[in-house]
């Protein structure tokens, strides 16, 4: 009869035959044939401009006045950069034909000015948000409610920040 051969890789074996495998793998995604800076829909670029964040998330859509679809609550002055208290309640449907599918927050003069997505379904109830942000700097703040429809609304705040609550890049 013959034997029955085991093949058992010791955890140091594993280990390295993991980060070779992980190594192809990331030298893969980083080929010349990949174009350089890009990103998809999700992920920023490093330092990216608030108009590039906006044109990424959104394309060539419009932004609608939110007035009475959207109430953004901020401080005027943030002491705190770094835990600024904010609040985006809207009157918009989360159901029906068409609903909120998402809110975006954006500050426009942070590295990266996206600084949160909320996603709602007919189970959310109603679309609110209620939590704190990070600013780099006095700036404004965006509320952008996207429709199931692709319809935009926009409302927005300037904050005047005293204590910067992110690291900023040198100013030329």
């Amino acid at each position: 009869m013959g034997e029955k051969q085991s093949c058992s890789l010791g955890r140091r074996d594993f280990l390295r035959a993991a980060a070779a495998a992980g190594i192809v793998v990331t030298l893969n995604e980083f080929a010349p044939s990949a174009p350089a800076q890009t990103s998809g829909a999700g992920m920023p670029l490093p330092d990216e401009l608030v108009d590039a964040t906006l044109k990424r998330l959104f394309g060539n859509r419009t932004f609608q006045r939110a007035e009475d679809k959207l109430k953004l609550e901020l401080p005027l002055i943030a002491e705190d950069g770094g835990n600024v208290a904010i609040t985006v309640d809207s009157n918009l449907a989360v159901s029906g034909a068409v609903a909120v599918n998402n809110i975006y927050i954006i500050s426009d003069k942070n590295r990266r000015p996206m600084l949160a997505k909320f996603s709602f379904t007919p189970d959310s109830g109603r679309a609110f948000v209620s939590t704190a942000i990070r600013l780099a700097t006095t700036t404004d703040v965006r509320a952008i409610a996207e429709m199931s429809d692709g319809t935009l609304y926009s409302a927005s705040k300037h904050v005047r920040v005293t204590i910067s609550g992110c690291d900023l890049p040198a100013q030329s």
